[in-house]
């Protein structure tokens, strides 16, 4: 009796072992950021408009080559004042009701971020801002350098592809098409 005891004992500590190391190796797939840089600018006619955040958190798993990342809309910063800061996320990004944007889905090529380098890859996947999901590639340059990930790429969104309405009174101030910047290192998690 003693001994199936002991050899149980030592079954579940193998197993909780075992169990431990595939954790390990699976969590050194996966990175993380939790405090990467994103930017916009509205081109149009008559004004400007600059805003960024330094809050966009994301998780790549390298394995998979999928991503998911994503960004609270009332942590952008700047504007040209602060009323149009409130107009940003009361009138346009309603951000009480679509409070966060995000895009999620694989990396496109067959590349092993573990290798340090430098890679173009475009990212396929669901760019949900304003509650409308758009299916997006977009190409992104990638830097791995001593286990960290970094990730730098650009593209535009369509206010119209995202049921965000320009009202006819700041039609020449707010631009439909909106550039977006990314800049982010994502490390080991």
């Amino acid at each position: 009796m003693f001994l199936r005891s002991t050899n149980k004992y030592a079954v579940i500590t193998f197993l909780f072992l075992l169990t431990g190391c595939f954790g390990f190796v699976q969590a050194q797939s996966i990175y993380q950021t939790v405090s990467g840089k994103i930017s916009f600018s509205s081109e149009a006619p008559l004004e400007l408009i600059r805003a960024s955040s330094d809050q966009l958190a994301g998780l790549l798993d390298n394995d998979k080559r999928t991503f998911s990342f994503k960004i609270n809309i009332r942590s952008f910063q700047g504007f040209n004042s602060p009323l149009q800061k409130e107009h940003f996320n009361e009138n346009y990004m309603e951000s009480d009701r679509f409070p966060q944007a995000s895009f999620s889905g694989k990396i496109i090529e067959e590349v092993d971020l573990n290798k340090d380098g430098e890679y173009e890859v475009r990212a396929k996947g669901l760019l949900t801002i304003h509650g409308v999901a758009q299916e997006r590639i977009i190409k992104t340059n990638v830097s791995v350098k001593n286990k960290k990930i970094t990730i730098k790429g650009n593209f535009s969104v369509l206010l119209s592809d995202h049921n965000i309405p320009i009202p006819i009174v700041v039609y020449k101030k707010l631009a439909n098409e909106i550039k977006v910047e990314v800049n982010t290192i994502l490390e080991p998690r």
